[in-house]
């Protein structure tokens, strides 16, 4: 069904919502993810959307989420779609594949800057602008009629800062008369911000639904980057409350439940808003809360039996019933043992992540930016790194940022952590030597979880970690690496190792179902958390990422110059390296072992 003909049918008390997902990268990940989505569904959104990965990268696997939430789990779903990087014939062939299944809403959106360009450039000629997608659509006899086109705004201008706000509300108004039929905006915090520019819109003319789309808050590193991303302004009343409790992981999610409600109640009481777009993050227990707080549902004990007076992880016959009647299951079987906090706690396992590792079977693992947004490489993070022309420019420059001389590599968009900064000596060391650090944390043995440097999750807890470090280096280095390990590492330490050229395997010596928790908390009553779990599959998903960067950084430089073949030649023949060490009470484990000759 269209979304407006469900818009203008909507008759409750409340105002109407919709969820955001986006496909997890892994095959477990989004098996979980669609008990998630049933789960969701109970909450009785008006629709769901699907975001779509720049360029298509995430064609295959939108559309099959896409598919599934349509058609098997009856939920009227809007399919993202860009025109990023887009082949010719990719736009045809997904409508044509979306009105298959039965998906009449389209959010029709340019999508990213392709990586490498200072401006966008559309591989496909005729769609340049969410525009030409918009009027393709409805100028299109097999489309114009069947699908209903909601098109994107932002109410605190455009990342890319293209054009001012007055231009800006121009080309909106021409994506609507081209034919769009709803609005969604980008995520915002200020809603004095949304409100002033939701009048200016009315004033504009524009009298479609706008519907406005907000994220509640999930970890003080998501917000940061989220934010970044896609240029929101946070107000600096919001920045200085989330900032003062950003080592209380607990404590910023309850925040982020707050504010959300807040600006809904907000939005709605002085706007003609009928509704609100949830990005979800894959997540879904802060977005239960909101809901609840807003009086919008009840508390259903389907979506969370009670267990009041029994031991963490009992299973009653009331709440068997339950999921039985609903045809619902906490996860899909995994090999991960009892007692890790994921059997019986489906809603809300995986609310901690830590690190970019997190654990790949969760649905929120490699969590991308609204509407499949990544972080990007661009000319202003080119212009620090200058015009690297050998090997030893390459260990320079990341050594200027392990020195703080920069804020930035192609793979870290912030500033070395304070927690790095506890094993520094150790990754320069490492750097000079050649062997480029993209991700470490050092081993951690029972400190209180509120600690301001490695503390993660709710306050009245300890946190507990293995030390791990990560880093490109020759093959020569693997082989070394490989031998020290089967004389030297007693069984205390584990490793992974893959070039570009080999897609879907590694070299290892953990076994095919081993799985390393390195970093895991106890919390007063609850059961134990792991919140960063690195194991095959997480391993080979990141790597595809990681060596995508050298390429993606190497078409910044024109073809046969130095940089860029420096670059291509690092992507090749390089290899990216995790080394594990399992003896967190011991500080040095790693370190010592990597460094003793």
């Amino acid at each position: 069904m269209k979304l407006t003909d469900k818009i203008l049918a909507y008759n409750s008390p409340h105002p109407f919502y919709t969820f955001e997902f986006f496909p997890p990268r892994t095959d477990q990940g989004f098996e979980n993810l669609l008990p998630r989505i049933v789960r969701m569904s109970n909450l009785n959104p008006l629709a769901v959307s699907v975001t779509w990965g720049a360029g298509g990268n995430t064609k295959d696997t939108s559309l099959n989420l896409a598919e599934l939430t349509q058609s098997e789990y009856r939920q009227d779903t809007i399919l993202h779609l860009t025109c990023t990087n887009m082949e010719k014939g990719m736009v045809d062939e997904a409508l044509r594949a979306a009105k298959e299944c039965g998906i009449q809403n389209i959010l029709a959106l340019r999508g990213d800057p392709p990586r490498g360009k200072e401006e966008w450039i559309a591989i496909d000629p005729r769609f340049q602008h969410a525009l030409d997608l918009v009027t393709y659509i409805k100028s299109h006899p097999d489309f114009s009629s069947y699908f209903c086109i909601g098109v994107a705004a932002y109410p605190e201008g455009h990342p890319d800062h293209l054009v001012d706000e007055e231009t800006e509300l121009s080309l909106l108004k021409e994506k609507v008369d081209a034919g769009a039929d709803f609005i969604i905006t980008q995520l915002f915090y200020d809603e004095d911000q949304f409100i002033s520019w939701f009048r200016k819109v009315r004033d504009k003319g524009i009298t479609l639904p706008i519907i406005p789309g907000l994220m509640p808050i999930q970890t003080y590193q998501s917000f940061v980057r989220l934010t970044k991303l896609t240029g929101s302004k946070v107000p600096a009343q919001v920045m200085s409350d989330v900032d003062a409790i950003k080592h209380n992981d607990q404590l910023v999610k309850n925040y982020g439940v707050e504010l959300a409600v807040k600006m809904i109640r907000r939005i709605t009481s002085e706007t003609d808003v009928s509704g609100v777009h949830f990005c979800t993050l894959n997540l879904e227990k802060s977005v239960q809360r909101v809901l609840e707080s807003l009086r919008w549902i009840g508390y259903s004990p389907q979506v969370e039996p009670t267990t009041e007076n029994l031991p963490s992880g009992t299973i009653t016959p009331v709440s068997a019933a339950n999921v039985a009647t609903l045809g619902l299951f906490n996860m899909p079987p995994t090999e991960t043992e009892v007692g890790s906090g994921e059997l019986n706690k489906a809603d809300s396992w995986d609310d901690f992540p830590n690190g970019r590792w997190g654990d790949s079977k969760s649905p929120a693992y490699g969590v991308q930016g609204p509407w499949g947004n990544n972080d990007a490489i661009n000319q202003v993070t080119i212009s620090q790194w200058g015009n690297p022309q050998s090997l030893d420019d390459l260990t320079a420059l990341f050594l200027k940022y392990l020195h703080s001389d920069i804020d930035t590599t192609p793979f870290s968009s912030d500033p070395i952590l304070d927690e790095s900064k506890l094993i520094l000596p150790h990754l320069r060391k490492l750097t000079e030597r050649g062997w480029w650090t993209v991700g470490s944390q050092p081993a951690v043995d029972g400190i209180d979880s509120s600690d301001p440097v490695v503390g993660w999750g709710p306050r009245n807890g300890y946190v507990f970690q293995k030390s791990f470090v990560e880093f490109f280096c020759t093959e020569e280095d693997v082989n070394m690496i490989e031998k020290k390990v089967a004389e030297k590492g007693d069984g205390w330490v584990h490793y992974y190792a893959a070039n570009s050229k080999v897609r879907g395997d590694c070299r290892t010596n953990v076994p095919d179902d081993g799985r390393n928790a390195v970093t895991w908390g106890v919390f007063s009553g609850q059961e134990l958390i792991q919140t960063t779990i690195i194991e095959r599959q997480s391993f080979l998903a990141w790597k595809e990422e990681a060596f995508s960067i050298w390429l993606d950084w190497a078409s910044f430089y024109r073809p046969d110059s130095p940089e860029r073949k420096l670059l291509e030649n690092v992507h090749n023949e390089r290899f990216l390296v995790n080394i594990i060490h399992h003896d967190f009470k011991v500080e040095e484990a790693l370190w010592t072992f990597i460094f003793d000759a």
